[in-house]
């Protein structure tokens, strides 16, 4: 999801607990709190976690991208992590042309063929728009055969434009090669265990507080600790309808708990559906805990979230389902679509 969905998640949440509502009338900041602590998962990775990653081998297309020298490399990469059992990362930098001008190229993983396919694209903007141009002159496209059983573990398509580009990690499980896409990404910032240690260290900070001569001791401390769990989880179980999935468990497990691949987070409805049914909720519990509310709760659910999300979710679901091919081969991976929203000013 967007930034701005689990921002407004977050909020939305806080506002559930009256005290919350009536505290923030008087100018109390939990709400706001929630709706921090709702991108906190995504700001720690994108700001801090991704720069202490370790890369095994770097790929430079460089100016003139050749797709057969990309293709060729990423294979035997994919060899030797087959072959050693040890993973082996490897850093898919981007072709920057101009100023706000960028080389599109994809790389397709293709386990029924065990083959790796580069394409290189047309230019595009920062803001990833095509730009009228020349077509690149040497070779576009290209596909070389790898020789080990594979699968992509988060889509089969990458697509590597503007700003850093992604990395893959090969690591061979049983006798397959998995191939996961930023694989720094959704681990112990994702988990139920963050979720805990955040809504503790925040009900600290809050009794601290108190403590140092605050408002007279209240339940304040442990709101703040509920809502900063409760936008953490809710970060989490709208990353968990995607296909990457989220650390659940650390520290008892490194791996991901597969997303059900419900939706990628990149795309308008979803995102706006969850923007407009938190808004909704806002809305709607600030009414009702108020001194004289003037808005009828289930006719508000009815009109305002039931029926968007019947009609617009509906029609997702049914573009999901009839659109063309798998959409894991079309659609650009949900980690590149978070990587790039994390990167715009």
């Amino acid at each position: 999801m967007k930034g701005i969905a689990h921002f407004l998640t977050g909020v939305a949440l806080a506002t559930f607990f009256p005290d919350v509502v009536r505290h923030a009338a008087g100018g109390a900041l939990v709400p706001v709190l929630g709706g921090i602590v709702g991108i906190l998962p995504d700001t720690i990775d994108f700001k801090f976690v991704r720069f202490f990653e370790r890369y095994d081998v770097a790929i430079d297309p460089g100016p003139n991208p050749h797709a057969r020298q990309i293709a060729e490399e990423l294979a035997r990469e994919m060899r030797q992590a087959y072959a050693s059992g040890t993973p082996r990362t490897v850093m898919m930098h981007t072709i920057r042309v101009g100023t706000d001008s960028w080389r599109q190229y994809t790389v397709l993983f293709d386990p029924a063929r065990s083959e790796v396919a580069v394409s290189i694209g047309s230019l595009v903007s920062t803001a990833q728009e095509p730009i009228p141009g020349p077509k690149h002159e040497s070779v576009s496209e290209a596909r070389v055969a790898v020789g080990v059983p594979m699968e992509a573990a988060c889509g089969r398509v990458v697509t590597i434009d503007a700003f850093t580009g992604p990395s893959l990690t090969f690591d061979r499980k049983a006798d397959r090669l998995e191939v996961r896409f930023l694989d720094w990404h959704r681990r112990w910032t994702h988990s139920l265990w963050f979720a805990l240690v955040i809504g503790l260290v925040a009900a600290g900070i809050a009794a601290l507080n108190q403590a140092l001569g605050g408002p007279e001791p209240s339940a304040t401390p442990l709101l703040a600790g509920l809502v900063a769990t409760l936008a953490v989880a809710g970060h989490i179980a709208e990353d968990q309808m995607g296909t990457m999935g989220s650390n659940l468990l650390y520290p008892f497990t490194r791996r991901r708990t597969p997303g059900l691949g419900w939706l990628d987070s990149g795309d308008s409805i979803p995102n706006f559906l969850t923007v407009w049914v938190s808004l909704a909720i806002i809305l709607l519990n600030l009414d009702r805990f108020s001194q004289q509310p003037r808005l009828h709760p289930w006719l508000t659910v009815g009109v305002a979230v039931v029926l968007p999300v019947v009609l617009l979710g509906g029609w997702y679901v049914w573009r999901r389902a009839n659109g063309p091919g798998e959409e894991s081969d079309v659609a650009q991976p949900e980690v590149l679509s978070e990587m790039t929203d994390a990167e715009l000013p």
